[in-house]
């Protein structure tokens, strides 16, 4: 428990100090974010404003998970580092996304198709890894089973279906979180929300693991306990950065850290047996990534026609006039409500069964 507290703090205070030093030669650099002719013109005036902060947050969470681990005197899980190396490679993915904007001056970086690769790539080995990596007793970071709350155990896939399952969970998350991340502190405010549900998640099926108190309605997952202490840093971190990153935002997480965070999330919902759960907890994701698939496939259906004014979700308001800062409290407190519902979700299953 100390481990987890010392990553949250640690990776907390790595953030709100790391950040200003980041904002400062990211500055010095001319590093600064370009704006799409085509959103809405008031984000014109965010021109310039510094991004990559993503590396901050990436920095963070790793330094303050290793120096909380050395502190306690306890080893890292073989879960904890496939779900740090999923966390930094997506964010490698998206630091060259950035890094290609900023040096190419447009406001696309990585083309699609390379961006694609890449997240598949990340993907496969972590995938092939967490089917692989196996504790004494024979159970894999990731099951081969669909689960909700837990695994359903109707529901077994072959590891070639595992692999497209996790791929499309790793895509659908990363890029729920790159699509949501377009107002200042509407990701990362969302982001905290999420990472803190799956610090509780965890440290409960710890505490209910079949591993130490076996019972009809224990938890099958593998060290749930080393895991909390990863979501805690991710909690913290994200905690930390919206201090700057809150409107006027003074520096983005740019594609490294929306990707970064949107996969932690599909990892953490593999390997807490909790993957239908994210839909829930992450609602305010799902709903801005569902503006876009339906938004773009009414467009081509109809020949021109749009359901929403803008997509993602949150554009769509502001061309009906609603101010940033209320679109972005409005859709925390949507996230808020949708992580409550999503752990009373999960606190009423096991009530119901224990």
């Amino acid at each position: 428990m100390k481990a987890i507290l010392f990553a949250g703090g640690f990776s907390l205070l790595g953030t709100l100090l790391g950040t200003r030093i980041a904002i400062r030669l990211l500055v010095a650099k001319g590093y600064g974010q370009l704006i799409r002719d085509d959103g809405p013109t008031s984000h014109h005036t965010k021109r310039g404003t510094p991004t990559m902060g993503g590396l901050v947050v990436i920095a963070s969470v790793l330094v303050s998970y290793f120096l909380a681990k050395l502190l306690t005197q306890t080893t890292p899980s073989a879960s904890a580092l496939l779900l740090l190396f999923l966390f930094t490679g997506l964010g490698a993915i998206g630091f060259l996304d950035d890094f290609i904007k900023i040096r190419k001056q447009r406001s696309l970086g990585l083309r699609s198709k390379a961006k694609f690769i890449g997240q598949v790539v990340i993907g496969l080995v972590f995938a092939i890894l967490a089917i692989g990596t196996k504790d004494e007793s024979g159970q894999p970071v990731i099951s081969p089973h669909l689960s909700f709350l837990r695994d359903w155990e109707a529901w077994t896939m072959p590891a070639v279906l595992v692999v497209i399952w996790v791929l499309l969970m790793i895509a659908g998350a990363s890029n729920g979180v790159n699509l949501t991340d377009g107002l200042d502190g509407l990701a990362t405010g969302a982001s905290v929300m999420v990472f803190g549900a799956f610090v509780l998640i965890n440290i409960w099926q710890s505490n209910q693991n079949c591993s130490y108190y076996p019972g009809p309605k224990c938890y099958e997952v593998r060290d749930p306990l080393d895991l909390a202490v990863v979501a805690s840093a991710l909690t913290g971190a994200c905690f930390g950065f919206l201090w700057w990153n809150a409107s006027p935002a003074k520096i983005f997480m740019g594609d490294t850290g929306s990707l970064s965070l949107g996969g932690a999330m599909a990892g953490f919902a593999m390997m807490t047996r909790t993957e239908l759960l994210l839909v829930v907890l992450g609602g305010l994701f799902v709903a801005i990534t569902a503006s876009v698939i339906l938004q773009v496939g009414f467009f081509k259906l109809t020949g021109g026609r749009r359901i929403f004014r803008m997509a993602p979700l949150q554009h769509h308001f502001e061309l009906l006039g609603w101010a940033e800062i209320t679109i972005v409290v409005r859709f925390w407190i949507i996230s808020g409500l949708c992580v409550l519902v999503g752990m009373g979700i999960f606190y009423a299953e096991w009530v119901a069964g224990a």
